[in-house]
């Protein structure tokens, strides 16, 4: 038999003996092909894992490596035998998955998740046993980091698994020298170390416990910043009362490889002309050599060129940091006082790290541990930008000494220099950087204008942002600079939240004066600009912002974009510093009565809310009807036009930071029924795309608005959508209490409807309880509520509902009669969604009653309707069931197709059932 191992130096053995490979380059190409067992890889994909920038005779230099591989796998002795394989989408290492050992290794691991306990440990065993040393050992670049660090990442869960299981079975001696040996090279592993200190405990050694608890709780503090977990303080207080320890039940043990490692590069684009700053790159480029965790923060006052100097230095530090570089704005500043919390700036992280939204915790203190852990080891650049404080901060750094942070800020982080990161305070440019950087943009004819040139950079302070204004003020004019320079000089009102000593050289004139060369439609749309949420916004929000058609509106945009007061940055997309939108809300308190923003706050989010609205209609057509009516939009606000499903999921795409800022600001500023018209509006969105913990919190946002606006019904449909969402986020004791307050709500109404609904979500809990039985009742008593009302869809829903839960009891034939009834509604109404989910409760019973023949067509029915709604993971479970049918009635071939299909949607959507797919496609193999 022939076996390809990666779990340490990459060999090849054949009947036991290992195999002469040659060359590192050789090695490392058959390496680039055994994480692909069975599949193909291309060539242009070889030379990128193979080097980090091919040479221009990569695809040659491969194929003499692919030759001798070929050759070498052909005289091995094997069975059934190994080859290499020319295909046209590229070569394919034809082996078992099985005996690449990485794989052997993961699917062992995998399969103890949900073994028995000595089941569980007799496969963390075997696996361990796979792991010789560091993989892929002798290798270098980029690919291979990636590699190793999620191999790492998979053995480090599995050795928390394995000494957890060990103990649990008495064995504290066997792995408290493997568990300690592993802390040294993550010690700042939370989960790591609780099970160190259980081992200690647990071999009698509990000084020695307490002690490791002592020193992890210093490092902690000296690199983080932080205290460990409340759970891990809890065991320390334990040990400390003389309790007895008990062992952990469970821990969380990563999936099968293969991982995908998403290599983040958010950077914005570099800064044109940028001029100056050589001492302070100098010093960020001493956080290269830093072998503790570096941070540098980088503060100053708004303007002076602090997000451009990170941007910059990122840029030509990017090639060091191989698994991506990330680009966060926390919006400390922002004029809407929207500040980022940790925990969205947590799962912003995540997310950029490809950690899909279902799987990121709910709590504060679990995202950063999970945050720690995905990118320990990793070469990553952070770049936080715009931070308030130290406390906004601290949950965002990530422990280890491979990831260097850059934080900008208005104010020093005194708190985060305490804990000693490094302090890099940001002044105006010197004469002579000010004198490059308009040079850089201007040319150096303006050099000829020595005067002139002066006067400008006195007048701008040197400040960055004061110079960059006046550079666009000059391009667009095409005055001479002498003219810019006699304006700026009469210029008297200064912004004073940003002088700098010079009242000739304060911001506010530079502003002021590019806000007063404004035409009056152009200074409008200006001044309404500071009423703007979230990160940017487009045409269609703003012709509503300012009442006008989109025609009207064109040429005041289009010359504010000339000015440099907004920023074009994608098609029709624009985008604000935050300084000019505070400085744009000051004009419009100023210069606008208080009735004129209310009106103008009320246009945008009544945009935003009727837009999502029909968006949300066309994604759920079938959807009940909202218990607050819309009405009609506000006068001058035009909601964007959405042509179908494709057209509402791409809006949605786009517009999501938008809305989740346009919710918070309409709950702020007293808008309570268009926030909790908005928050029903984003609910069919959030939870297809899983942003479940988005929301809950939205719903939380909906009561409290319901609350205050005396609605029974609002506050009952909001405990039911944050009981939906606590439901698939697995907190069931909450959707049950959220559950049984809409009923209770709901029954004093006297809604049937909305009791109805309710008993269908208590029977989906029960459901998911592994009570089949209980919940079969309240789905019987959803129907029973639903006979007495036109509502056709909770009808079907809830005979849909019965029919599945009298096949998880094993009662088929009830199955097909309860489905086939809802079936016929689902279709009478063209609801496509409810028709797919009966079609596929309908080929769940016949698969089980035998009739594969029957449960086949079912699930292509029900596939050809999920293909229509563009609903990727009802497509993926349909081609699972489709597989077992296929398989059952003797059909590998087409079981084969279907399952690879699913197995790539769900690899696509990081869905942790991809692995059993993965499982099943094996199986056919054997």
């Amino acid at each position: 038999m022939v076996e390809v191992r990666l779990l340490g130096p990459v060999e090849i053995w054949a009947d036991g003996r290992p195999v002469e490979i040659g060359p590192p380059q050789r090695r490392h190409t058959l390496a680039a092909l055994a994480v692909d067992a069975g599949r193909p890889v291309t060539i242009d994909a070889l030379a990128v894992r193979v080097w980090d920038e091919p040479p221009p005779a990569a695809a040659r230099i491969l194929q003499v490596h692919l030759t001798h591989l070929r050759r070498l796998l052909a005289e091995a002795v094997g069975t059934p035998p190994t080859r290499l394989l020319r295909r046209s989408s590229g070569y394919v290492l034809d082996i078992a998955p099985e005996r690449v050992d990485a794989n052997r290794f993961a699917d062992h691991v995998r399969r103890a998740r949900g073994a028995d306990p000595s089941t569980a440990l007799t496969l963390l065993r075997t696996a361990r046993g796979c792991w010789r040393a560091e993989p892929l050992g002798g290798l270098k670049g980029g690919w291979v980091e990636r590699c190793r660090h999620a191999y790492g990442a998979l053995y480090l869960d599995a050795t928390v698994a394995w000494g957890l299981a060990e103990l649990r079975t008495g064995n504290p001696l066997a792995v408290l020298g493997p568990l300690v040996e592993l802390a040294t090279d993550h010690p700042l592993t939370e989960p790591l170390a609780d099970v160190v200190i259980r081992a200690y405990a647990a071999a009698g050694r509990p000084a020695d416990a307490l002690a490791y608890y002592a020193e992890f709780r210093r490092r902690l503090a000296d690199e983080l910043g932080t205290d460990p977990s409340a759970a891990l303080q809890a065991l320390h207080q334990a040990m400390l009362r003389g309790e007895p320890v008990a062992t952990r039940e469970t821990a969380d043990v990563a999936a099968g490889v293969p991982v995908t490692v998403v290599v983040p590069a958010q950077l914005p684009a570099d800064v044109p002309g940028f001029a100056g700053r050589a001492a302070t790159l100098r010093i960020l480029d001493n956080l290269l050599t830093e072998t503790a965790m570096a941070v540098a923060v980088v503060s100053g006052t708004a303007g002076v060129g602090k997000t451009a100097l990170a941007v910059h230095w990122s840029h030509t530090v990017r090639s060091r940091f191989p698994d991506g570089q990330i680009f966060l704005s926390l919006r400390g500043f922002d004029p809407t006082g929207q500040v980022v919390a940790p925990q969205e700036a947590l799962r912003s992280l995540l997310d950029a790290l490809g950690v899909a939204p279902e799987r990121v915790p709910a709590g504060l203190d679990a995202q950063a541990a999970l945050y720690r852990s995905v990118v320990a080891g990793r070469r990553i650049l952070l770049v936080l930008d715009n931070a308030r404080d130290a406390e906004q901060v601290r949950p965002l750094l990530p422990g280890t000494a491979t990831v260097v942070v850059v934080v900008t800020s208005r104010t020093q982080l005194t708190g985060l220099l305490t804990d000693g990161a490094s302090t890099v305070p940001l002044g105006v440019l010197s004469w002579v950087e000010a004198e490059e950087l308009l040079t850089n943009r201007l040319g150096p004819g303006v050099l000829a204008q020595r005067h002139a040139l002066d006067q400008v950079i006195a007048a701008c302070a040197r400040l960055p942002l004061a110079l960059s204004i006046a550079v666009a003020r000059t391009r667009q004019t095409n005055f001479p600079l002498t003219a810019l320079a006699a304006e700026l000089s009469q210029v008297g009102d200064r912004l004073t939240a940003l002088e700098v000593g010079d009242p000739a050289g304060d911001l506010r004139a530079v502003l002021s004066w590019s806000y007063a060369a404004l035409s009056e439609p152009a200074a409008r749309l200006f001044r309404l600009l500071g009423l703007t949420v979230g990160p940017d916004f487009d045409v269609p929000a703003l012709t509503s912002l300012a009442g006008l058609p989109e025609r009207e509106l064109r040429t005041p945009l289009r010359e504010l974009t000339r000015a440099s007061l907004v920023t074009e940055y994608d098609l029709g997309r624009y985008s604000q510093h935050d300084l000019l939108r505070e400085y744009a809300a000051e004009l419009a308190r100023r210069d606008d009565a208080q009735d004129v923003h209310r009106s103008a706050t009320v246009r945008l989010l009544d945009h935003y809310t009727h837009t999502a609205y029909e968006a949300d209609r066309l994604l759920n057509p079938a959807r009940e009807a909202i218990v607050l009516p819309l009405g009609e939009p506000a006068a001058g606000v035009s909601p964007e036009p959405l042509k179908d499903h494709g057209a509402a999921l791409a809006w949605y795409g786009a517009h999501r930071p938008v809305l989740e800022a346009a919710l918070r600001q309409a709950a702020a500023v007293g808008l309570d029924r268009l926030a909790w018209q908005l928050v029903w509006s984003l609910d069919t969105y959030a939870a297809r795309k899983g942003h479940l913990h988005d929301q809950a919190m939205a719903w939380q946002t909906a009561i409290e608005c319901a609350d205050r606006l005396g609605e029974l019904p609002a506050r009952a449909y909001g405990h039911g959508g944050l009981a939906r969402a606590d439901l698939r986020l697995g907190r069931y004791a909450e959707a049950d209490d959220n559950l049984n307050r809409a009923l209770e709500l709901f029954t004093t109404m006297g809604d049937r409807n909305g009791q109805a609904r309710t008993e269908k979500h208590l029977a989906y809990l029960w459901g998911q309880r592994k009570q089949p039985a209980i919940a079969l009742g309240h789905a019987r008593q959803a129907l029973a509520l639903f006979a007495g009302t036109d509502d056709r869809t909770g009808q079907a829903e809830a005979l849909n509902a019965i029919g599945w839960y009298h096949a998880l009891l094993g009662e088929f034939e009830h199955t097909l009669s309860y489905c086939r009834q809802a079936l016929e509604l689902f279709e009478a109404d063209a609801d496509l969604f409810g028709a797919t989910s009966a079609w596929d409760s309908l080929g769940y019973a016949h698969h089980h009653l035998g009739r594969h023949t029957e449960a086949i067509d079912c699930y292509q029915h029900g596939l050809t309707l999920a293909r229509t709604l563009d609903h990727d993971l009802f497509v993926a479970d349909l081609l699972v069931h489709l597989g077992e049918s296929h398989r059952a009635a003797g059909r590998p071939a087409e079981a084969r197709t279907a399952w690879t299909e699913a197995e790539q949607l769900l690899t696509a959507l990081d869905d942790p059932s991809a692995a059993g797919v993965q499982e099943s496609l094996r199986q056919l193999d054997d």
